[in-house]
C-alpha cells in the first residue's frame, strides 16, 4: 500500500475527494480542512493500493496539484486494516508488477545526473576493471561491475523515450557519454602511472587471458546477455526489487570493456582498443533496447488493466 498526503486549495477538495472516492484500490481517506499553511489549503489523505497508484497521481496531477498545492507519496510497510486487505484485492492486477511512472522518472532523475559523485563511482570502477584486465583476474572484473553506476542514464534515457521526457533523454545521454569519456580518460592516466612504477606492462595486456579475453571478442551473446540484463534491470527498478540490480551489473561488460579500451590505447594495441569499444557499445544499445522495450509492455499491460476495471470504478 502507498500512503498519499495531498495539500488542496480548499475550491479543489471536493474534486479531489471525488477522484480518490471513484478510484478503485483507495481507502483510510481523511480530509482536514484548513490545516494546511504553505501553501494555504486543505489536506486530503489516503492509503491506495500500489497497483492504483499511478492512476491516482495521474488524477492528481491533471487537477493542477502539483503546481497549486502538494502530492506527496510514501510506502507503507505495515497496514493491519481489513479495509486496506479489501482495497488490494479490488486493485487491478499485482502490486508487484505495477508502474508507478512518476516515481520511475524521479529515481531515474537522480540516478542519470551527471555530478561528481557519478564520475568518480564509474572512475574508480573502470580502474578497477583496469587492474582486472592487466592481471586477467576475474574478481576484479566482477567487482568492477558490481561498483559501476552506468545503469541510471541507460535506464534514464529508456524511461524519456517511453514517458517522452526531452530533458531526461538529454541528462542521462550527457551523463553516459561524458562519464565514459572522463572514466576512459582518467583511466589511461592510471594506466600510464601503473606502467610507470613497474606493475603495469604491455607484455601482461598481450599474453594469453583465458579469464577476461572476453572482454574484447564481442559476439552475439554479448549482445543477448545485455537484452536480458536491460529487462532484468528495468523491471527491478519499476517494481522497487532494487537487490536485482547487482545481478545485473555484473551480467553486462560496459565497464571492463571500457577499461580494456583505455589500457589498450595507452599501449597502442589498436585491435583491442576497437574490439573493445565495440563489445561497450554493443551492451549499451542491448540495454537501452531491453529497457525501452520493457516499459513499452509494461505501459501497454496497465492500460489494458485500466480498461478492464474502468467501467466498475466509474
Amino acid at each position: 500500500m502507498l500512503h498519499l498526503r495531498v495539500i488542496t486549495p480548499a475550491d479543489r477538495t471536493d474534486d479531489v475527494v471525488r477522484l480518490i472516492e471513484r478510484t478503485v484500490g483507495t481507502t483510510h481517506l481523511v480530509v482536514l480542512p484548513g490545516a494546511a499553511r504553505d501553501p494555504a489549503g486543505d489536506v486530503v489523505l489516503c492509503d491506495v493500493a500500489r497497483e492504483a497508484g499511478d492512476e491516482l497521481l495521474t488524477g492528481l496531477q491533471r487537477l493542477g496539484l502539483a503546481d497549486s498545492g502538494s502530492i506527496a507519496v510514501e510506502n507503507i510497510d505495515l497496514s493491519l486494516s481489513r479495509r486496506a486487505d479489501r482495497a488490494e484485492e479490488e486493485a487491478p492486477g499485482e502490486s508487484a508488477d505495477a508502474v508507478l511512472w512518476e516515481h520511475l522518472v524521479e529515481a531515474t532523475h537522480e540516478e542519470s545526473t551527471l555530478s561528481v559523485t557519478y564520475v568518480a563511482f564509474l572512475t574508480l570502477a573502470t580502474m578497477i576493471a583496469a587492474c582486472g584486465v592487466v592481471l586477467d583476474n576475474a574478481i576484479l572484473i566482477v567487482g568492477a561491475m558490481a561498483v559501476g553506476p552506468e545503469f541510471g542514464p541507460l535506464a534514464g534515457i529508456s524511461t524519456a523515450v517511453v514517458r517522452p521526457a526531452p530533458r531526461l533523454a538529454l541528462r542521462s545521454l550527457v551523463a553516459l557519454l561524458v562519464g565514459f569519456a572522463a572514466a576512459m580518460a582518467l583511466t589511461a592516466g592510471f594506466s600510464l602511472f601503473m606502467d610507470a612504477v613497474g606493475l603495469f606492462s604491455e607484455g601482461r595486456l598481450e599474453a594469453d587471458r583465458p579469464n577476461t579475453g572476453f572482454i574484447y571478442a564481442p559476439d552475439w551473446f554479448s549482445f543477448v546477455v545485455a537484452v536480458l540484463a536491460g529487462a532484468a534491470g528495468t523491471l527491478s527498478l519499476t517494481s522497487a526489487k532494487s537487490g536485482a540490480l547487482v545481478g545485473v551489473a555484473i551480467s553486462v561488460t560496459t565497464v571492463p570493456a571500457a577499461a580494456n579500451a583505455a589500457v589498450a590505447l595507452v599501449y597502442g594495441d589498436t585491435h583491442q582498443t576497437l574490439r573493445s569499444t565495440e563489445q561497450l557499445l554493443l551492451n549499451l544499445l542491448g540495454i537501452l533496447l531491453a529497457g525501452t522495450l520493457t516499459l513499452l509492455a509494461q505501459k501497454w499491460f496497465w492500460s489494458r488493466q485500466r480498461e478492464r476495471t474502468r467501467g466498475p470504478a466509474v
